[in-house]
């Protein structure tokens, strides 16, 4: 049996997958944890984050097809790099392949100006979300890239201006990715 990791971005949760999954083949297992479920209290870090990916998918038997968006793209293909001999396939959407320095701080500055309300039904809360951001200021996937054999799809908006270098990046970088502009 096929099995497919959906996981979402910091501005989602599990549930932003359901019409996705829906039009996934049904003799495939589809599984779509929830970020912050994953870390069982611990603190939002990539580091936390990235440790509770490997025990979940740990706990699952056979090769996997991982899809991610934003921090899920970037959660998945860091999986893959890790146990490229785990992962069948990947799709990584609207995924950075580095830490785009200004973008995360303008980010950073408007989520601390937002009252706590505003991240109701995000992934994450304020306090987390303004953790995690710091966490993933060192994020460089350059150069690590070409070792990974897996099919891989690159998604990306023609007008997502923040995510479209990356894209370009991870689909000439990574050996077997094919990009497709939506």
């Amino acid at each position: 049996m096929d099995r497919i990791i959906l996981l979402h971005g910091t501005g989602h949760g599990p549930e932003s997958w359901d019409r996705t999954a829906a039009l996934l083949p049904s003799d495939w297992e589809t599984l779509r944890p929830g970020l912050s479920a994953l870390l069982g209290g611990r603190e939002a870090s990539f580091g936390n984050l990235r440790a509770a990916l490997e025990a979940y998918c740990a706990g699952i038997e056979g090769p996997l097809h991982l899809c991610g968006l934003s921090l899920g793209g970037i959660l998945a293909l860091d999986y893959a790099l890790a146990f490229p001999d785990r992962v069948r396939s990947l799709v990584l959407i609207g995924t950075p392949h580095r830490a785009p320095a200004a973008a995360f701080a303008l980010q950073s500055l408007i989520f601390r100006l937002l009252p706590g309300s505003a991240f109701k039904g995000m992934a994450f809360g304020k306090r987390d979300s303004l953790a995690l951001g710091r966490s993933l200021k060192s994020l460089d996937f350059t150069g690590r890239l070409g070792g990974l054999a897996c099919p891989a799809l690159v998604l990306c908006g023609k007008k997502d201006r923040a995510n479209l270098a990356s894209a370009e990046y991870l689909a000439r970088s990574l050996k077997n990715a094919e990009l497709r502009l939506i």
